[in-house]
């Protein structure tokens, strides 16, 4: 059971930090991988890359804000697999600022992508994984859910609502045979904290750790491989925070 052999797997945000080294993993345990992203250079890069070594994985260019992407991710796997057994939605953005110096519409994207859009995919493919009589959904959260972390306000809200979202859906979808869970991490070292993981900030981060390090992305994405895992299958509506200690150290 500590596979994911037979299993067909949507990751968004694919190509790079944490989705990538999810890719790797699943494919790895034997799944079939679809996966998303926004730049074509990256996903066609990470394609040649698994699949000259043998994997069965396909990428493709979505934005999971914007409707027709979304569909085009559902018609791919209604046209390629017989169901879909795991998503995972890892797609997000931040826009680091002061609460008041936020325009609306940088609200507005921060809360669409990191909240609004796993809502409205899972929604979308809900058909096909409650086709396939054991699905799985992983959300991937934060930290910056459940306490200040220094990450904006706009994030820290989505976030907070996407482990609501996980929460609520886990509900409503245990009668399809749909278990939904999420992963919290703390600072992770990935293409887009490069520039944060520097200098006073890393030293900040590195204090509030009690494993004294930065999080690797292939750490997160095998807690997300378990919960995709038939060895989870009675875990549902739950949150696995992966952050060194972080949230149980006392100030």
């Amino acid at each position: 059971m500590w596979n994911l052999k037979g299993q067909t797997a949507i990751i968004t945000g694919g190509s790079k930090g944490i989705g990538r080294a999810t890719v790797s993993e699943f494919l790895k345990l034997g799944a079939d991988v679809l996966y998303t992203g926004r730049n074509a250079d990256d996903i066609l890069r990470v394609e040649d890359e698994f699949t000259a070594a043998g994997h069965s994985v396909k990428g493709i260019v979505a934005d999971v804000t914007v409707a027709e992407d979304r569909h085009k991710i559902a018609n791919w796997a209604e046209n390629n697999w017989k169901a879909v057994t795991i998503l995972v939605n890892n797609a997000g953005i931040n826009i680091r600022k002061k609460a008041m110096d936020f325009s609306e519409q940088e609200y507005r994207q921060v809360v669409e992508t990191n909240l609004m859009s796993p809502f409205l995919l899972a929604r979308e493919l809900y058909p096909y994984l409650k086709k396939s009589g054991n699905g799985k959904i992983i959300n991937v959260a934060s930290s910056a859910a459940t306490q200040d972390v220094g990450t904006g306000t706009p994030y820290a809200m989505a976030k907070a609502g996407l482990l609501q979202q996980t929460r609520s859906l886990a509900v409503e979808w245990a009668r399809d045979n749909i278990r939904v869970n999420a992963v919290s991490p703390w600072y992770t070292r990935t293409p887009l904290t490069e520039n944060i993981l520097e200098g006073e900030r890393k030293e900040m981060i590195l204090r509030r750790t009690p494993l004294n390090r930065i999080a690797e992305p292939e750490e997160i994405a095998s807690v997300i491989a378990f919960l995709a895992m038939d060895n989870s299958s009675f875990i549902t509506g739950q949150t696995i925070v992966a952050d060194g200690g972080m949230s149980v150290k006392a100030l």
